[in-house]
C-alpha cells in the first residue's frame, strides 16, 4: 500500500510539472471586475438538470424595497454600493455592506425582504443559478415581521 501510495504522488508531481512546449499565451482577452465580496459562510451552489445562469445588476434606491419573495434556485450576491437591509422569514435582519458576499439557497423556499434603509442607492451584483426557464424571483407573503 505504501509503495502504491509513493508511486501514485510521484506520477502525480510528475504531472503537475509545467512544460513550455505545451503552454499558449492568450491574446485578444480582456476583462472588468464587476464587483468582489467576501462570505462569511461556505458556499456550495447546485441545481439538477438544466440550469439558467443568471447575472444581473441591480439598484435599490433609498427608501426602496424588493418586497417578499423567495428564488428557485441559489443566488450569489455581492454588494457594490450602500447597505442592503434584509429581513428573512424567522424575522430576522441582517446588513450587508460593499465587500460583503451572501448566498440564498435554492430548496429553501424561505421568503425574505431587502430593503435600502440609507441615504444612497444599493447596488448589487447578483449570479442566478436557477432551473432552465425559471423565475428570476416568486412573490411570497409577509410573514408578520412588521
Amino acid at each position: 500500500m505504501r509503495r502504491t501510495l509513493s508511486v501514485l504522488l510521484c506520477g502525480a508531481t510528475v504531472a503537475m510539472v509545467p512544460t513550455a512546449a505545451s503552454a499558449m499565451p492568450g491574446s485578444g482577452v480582456s476583462g472588468t471586475v464587476l464587483g468582489k465580496g467576501t462570505s462569511n459562510d461556505t458556499i456550495d451552489v447546485r441545481n439538477e438538470g438544466r440550469t439558467d445562469i443568471v447575472v444581473r445588476h441591480i439598484v435599490i434606491e433609498p427608501g426602496g424595497s424588493t418586497g417578499w419573495h423567495y428564488h428557485p434556485g441559489e443566488l450569489i450576491a455581492v454588494v457594490h454600493k450602500g447597505t442592503l437591509t434584509r429581513t428573512l422569514e424567522d424575522c430576522s435582519v441582517q446588513t450587508n455592506s460593499p465587500g460583503e458576499s451572501f448566498v440564498e439557497a435554492a430548496g429553501d423556499r424561505h421568503a425574505h425582504s431587502g430593503r435600502n434603509l440609507g441615504a444612497e442607492p444599493v447596488e448589487l451584483y447578483v449570479t442566478y443559478v436557477i432551473p432552465a426557464g425559471a423565475l428570476l424571483s416568486i412573490d411570497a407573503q409577509d410573514p408578520g415581521c412588521a
